[in-house]
C-alpha cells in the first residue's frame, strides 16, 4: 500500500509534460518537503505503476538515474530523447531548457 506522500508524488509525476523533466528536489519542494529529495528518490524507486513516467525525474544537475534503475542500460536516456529532451555534452539533461515549471495554478473561484 502506498503512503500519502507517494500517492501525491506519483500524481505530480503524471503531470510532467512529455519533453520536460523534474528533479527529485523540485518535486519534494512542490509537495511541501523542501529537503525531501532522498525520500522522493526512494518513492520513485518503489514505483511499479507503468502509467507513471518515472523516466522524467532526474537529479537536480540533470544526471540520470543509475543504469540499473530502469532494467535496461540507457533506457531512461532513450525515452527522454524520444520525447525531445536535450542533453548537454557531458550526458546530463539540459535542465535550463527542459525543466518542468510545475502544474498550472489551480483556480480559486
Amino acid at each position: 500500500m502506498e503512503d500519502k506522500f507517494s500517492q501525491r508524488l506519483y500524481a505530480l509525476v503524471k503531470a510532467i509534460s512529455p519533453g520536460r523533466v523534474a528533479s527529485y528536489g523540485q518535486l519534494a519542494l512542490m509537495l511541501g518537503h523542501p529537503r525531501g529529495a532522498r525520500i522522493t528518490g526512494w518513492a520513485m524507486a518503489r514505483c511499479q505503476d507503468p502509467s507513471i513516467p518515472c523516466h522524467r525525474v532526474v537529479k537536480g544537475d540533470g544526471t540520470l538515474a543509475p543504469e540499473d534503475a530502469f532494467g535496461i542500460p540507457g533506457l531512461q536516456r532513450q525515452l527522454l530523447q524520444a520525447e525531445g529532451v536535450s542533453f548537454l555534452p557531458d550526458g546530463r539533461v539540459d535542465m535550463a531548457a527542459c525543466r518542468w515549471p510545475g502544474p498550472p495554478p489551480q483556480n480559486a473561484d
